[in-house]
Parts: structure tokens; C-alpha cells; sequence
């Protein structure tokens, strides 16, 4: 489940197919995002997940099973 609203975010700020998005995927070499992008990215994840994710955690996210761990993580605490 997180795996697909988190292809829906990743498309939209990057305006790729959401099958280009898959969990070993990294941001920036595959999808060339920059530092704007995934900040934005990381945005649209604490608002669809209602998590908050700190800088030194967000700089760990690489590739797209590390913003789901992020999110699972995070969920799981609550």
C-alpha cells in the first residue's frame, strides 16, 4: 500500500510513468531527481502519510524501498 501511493507522488513531482518507479529505483540516478525534487517528494510523503521525517533521515532515503522502510518505520511508531 505505501509502495503505491508513494509511485503516485514519486510520478507526480517527477512526471514519470509509474512503471519506471519500482523499490530498488533510485531517486537520483534513475529518476534524475534533484535536491528540490526529492525535498518536494519527501513533502507529499508527510502529507499522505501524516509522518514527519527529519533531515538526517531524508538524506538516508537513496532509493525507493528507502522511503518505504521510512514510512513503515515512522507508521509503526505512532
Amino acid at each position: 500500500m505505501e509502495f503505491e501511493k508513494l509511485q503516485d507522488i514519486i510520478a507526480d513531482v517527477l512526471n514519470v510513468q509509474k512503471e519506471e518507479i519500482q523499490p530498488e529505483t533510485t531517486f537520483v540516478d534513475d529518476l534524475g531527481a534533484d535536491s528540490l525534487d526529492i525535498f518536494q517528494i519527501i513533502m507529499g510523503i508527510e502529507e499522505e502519510f501524516d509522518i514527519e521525517i527529519d533531515n538526517e533521515e531524508a538524506e538516508k532515503i537513496v532509493t525507493v524501498q528507502d522511503a518505504v522502510e521510512q514510512i513503515q518505520n515512522k507508521k509503526a511508531v505512532e
